[in-house]
Order: structure tokens, then C-alpha cells, then sequence
């Protein structure tokens, strides 16, 4: 069932023409953030639930805009 859902993904993304960067990033983007929303935002029970790093899950979060702290920063930053 998960294979046959992500082919069709697969074909459609690349049907429409969305290149091998973007899709990984999106995918990564949305993966981590469900964890986290998942989780209340706890970040350790997050990076456990989906088998990585609590270090390399802060990191992506944070790359992504996903914590609480680089959703405060882009705000600082914003005009």
C-alpha cells in the first residue's frame, strides 16, 4: 500500500515537471514537522519516534522553521 502510494507521488511529481531538490526538501520538511506535531513539539520524542538523532532532528526543525525559536528569529527578521 505505501509503495503503491508513493509511486504514484513519484510519477505525478515528476509528471509535472518538480526537480529531485525540491521534492526531497518538501517531503523532509513535511516528515518532520508531522513528527513534531505529533508529539507536542517535543523534539526528543519526535526524533525517537521516526528513528533519527534528537541532534539531527533540532537541526532540520530548525532548518525548516519548525521550533518555536527559528519561527521567533524569521519574525524578528521579517519588516
Amino acid at each position: 500500500m505505501l509503495r503503491t502510494q508513493l509511486l504514484a507521488l513519484v510519477r505525478d511529481l515528476v509528471e509535472r515537471g518538480v526537480h529531485y531538490d525540491d521534492a526531497v526538501a518538501e517531503f523532509e520538511r513535511a516528515y518532520f514537522a508531522e513528527a513534531l506535531g505529533r508529539r507536542n513539539g517535543r523534539i526528543a520524542e519526535a526524533a525517537e519516534a521516526i528513528g533519527v538523532h534528537r541532534n539531527t532532528f533540532s537541526r532540520k526543525a530548525a532548518e525548516y522553521g519548525l521550533t518555536r525559536r527559528a519561527r521567533a528569529r524569521r519574525a524578528k527578521a521579517s519588516p
